[in-house]
């Protein structure tokens, strides 16, 4: 694992700067990833002969500002940065809420398959939505103190329950702001995340109507403040919290008014993501594909934290790039290629929002129908070996069943992932191919160590979530073990040769919410 360990130490460099797409950063680790491509002898992934898809993204920095919350005579600023982390997807000079009233509205959810409104025919055109992260949890009714799994997954979070959809939510309603209460452990990041992710430049891909179809304001309030601001409007958040668990909750004009006008700089660029291929062997299934992805992009450079402001992004995901080389490498080590093809994609811009991954999967070099598979690797286990493998989401798809041959081999098992409640699935470059139907793959380290105690692996999660996560602090440490993931790098190659092999398609299981998608575009 000499080679991984040599690609992560430096693309996290100080010199690649963060890696963050536009700069000088992008620049380093685009002409790196070329070129190891090349010593692979790897074919170029693009059918125009370059490493590169160019993808357009709009940077827009904001102008810190407070928003100011007014009731009647009563007046109150919440700090930028502090108390209120917003932003605006508009490509314009400055987005506004000018004396926008605010209406709770729950989990801000409308699922006709559960019969769940939240909105209950209020019309909140114009309006900011104050919104409470993840899925509602409804309690099972033969037994109150578990939630009831044929409601929004139960314990596992749904697409209703991220942040995305909220937002996305609150644009068809017509809605000016949308704003969400932060809750740590719902969200499964410290409030500190959203203030490092989201205080300088901030990118999207560029869209015909300049993102003008989105809420004016995006944006999330911290816990404190989410309290006191129900509290000013005379409700208590504990309360309207479990009410907002049932299917009766009812939309509550809370009866004050919130402004803030942020001021944009715009810049565009062309962002690339960088593409590698090994043709396949078989003349009539060469034109049919196996995909890898790692995201090659981190923070780049942000607020200084213990006098540190380059963001490193070791094992976010210089680590993830640096595996995708090498599995890309393994393939050309093979006596023969497989029967299909295999792209080795590296994309950008993971941390502004999947917008390289989303780039590919609605503009595609290659047919997703004839995309059989997408394996994502989003980071890697630097702890050691490890006596199983996480696959997040478990039970989507047929991958899932290739995972368990290829693991069960090394004499490993698969678990599901433990925190289903942090929707990790819809958080990785692999969501854009899923939601277009292409089955995809979500890989994260085993928990159970060998050779150390019990809650060895959750001890290392939590330690790299609350310490390291997107911090400048996420460096190459001198304890890292890769010996885990040279394993784990194993069943992701043996996954997607023996898909690259087989004789049928990979599908979605009965019941998946992206089989539909599949179906419909293989019957076209």
């Amino acid at each position: 694992m000499g080679a991984v360990l040599a690609h992560t130490k430096t693309l996290s460099s100080d010199e690649f700067e963060g890696r963050a797409p536009g700069s000088k950063g992008e620049e380093l680790t685009v002409n790196y990833l070329i070129d190891q491509f090349k010593k692979t002898g790897l074919k170029p992934g693009n059918t125009d002969g370059t490493y590169v898809q160019k993808v357009p993204l709009v940077g827009i920095t904001p102008t810190p500002v407070p928003l100011v919350l007014k009731k009647g005579a009563q007046q109150t600023r919440l700090q930028w940065k502090d108390d209120v982390v917003a932003w605006t997807k508009h490509v314009a000079e400055n987005a506004s809420l000018a004396d926008s009233e605010l209406v709770f509205v729950g989990y801000g959810v409308v699922a006709p398959e559960y019969n769940w409104d939240d909105y209950k025919g209020v019309d909140v055109k114009g309006k900011t939505l104050v919104m409470l992260v993840n899925d509602p949890p409804v309690a099972d009714p033969s037994n109150p103190s578990e939630l009831d799994a044929k409601t929004f997954g139960g314990k596992a979070m749904t697409y209703y329950g991220r942040w995305t959809y909220k937002y996305e939510i609150g644009a068809q309603k017509g809605a000016a702001g949308v704003l969400i209460i932060h809750e740590t452990g719902p969200a499964g990041y410290p409030f500190g995340v959203l203030q490092n992710s989201n205080s300088g430049e901030k990118f999207d891909l560029v869209t015909p109507d300049k993102n003008r179809g989105r809420v004016s304001i995006e944006g999330w309030i911290t816990l404190d403040w989410g309290k006191k601001l129900l509290k000013m409007a005379g409700h208590d958040f504990d309360t309207l919290k479990q009410q907002a668990a049932t299917r009766d909750f009812k939309p509550v004009p809370l009866g004050i008014t919130a402004s803030m006008t942020i001021s944009n700089k715009l810049r565009t660029i062309d962002s690339r993501n960088v593409i590698a291929k090994l043709e396949g062997a078989d003349p009539k299934l060469k034109d049919e594909y196996v995909v890898y992805t790692a995201h090659w992009d981190h923070l780049g450079i942000g607020p200084a934290v213990d006098g540190d402001r380059i963001y490193n992004g070791a094992q976010d995901n210089a680590v993830g790039a640096a595996g995708l080389v090498e599995i890309a490498r393994a393939f050309t080590k093979l006596p023969a290629p497989p029967k299909r093809s295999i792209l080795f994609l590296s994309v950008t811009a993971e941390e502004q929002g999947l917008l390289g991954s989303q780039y590919y999967s609605v503009a595609p070099i290659y047919p997703l129908a004839k995309t059989l598979a997408n394996i994502n690797m989003d980071g890697l286990n630097v702890h050691g070996r490890t006596k199983d493998l996480i696959l997040v989401g478990l039970g989507a798809s047929d991958l899932d069943d290739y995972a368990i041959d290829a693991a069960g081999e090394q004499g490993r098992v698969i678990h599901p992932d433990a925190e289903p409640e942090k929707g990790f699935y819809y958080r990785s470059d692999h969501f854009n191919f899923a939601k277009e139907g292409v089955p995809a793959l979500d890989p994260d380290d085993g928990v159970e160590y060998v050779g150390k105690p019990a809650d060895y692996g959750r001890r290392v999660r939590s330690d790299f979530t609350e310490h390291r996560y997107h911090k400048p602090s996420d460096v190459v440490l001198p304890d890292w073990d890769l010996s885990g993931a040279r394993e784990d790098l194993k069943v992701f190659f043996t996954i997607g040769y023996r898909v690259a092999q087989a004789n049928t398609y990979p599908e979605w299981k009965p019941g998946n919410e992206f089989r539909a998608k599949r179906e419909a575009m293989l019957n076209k």
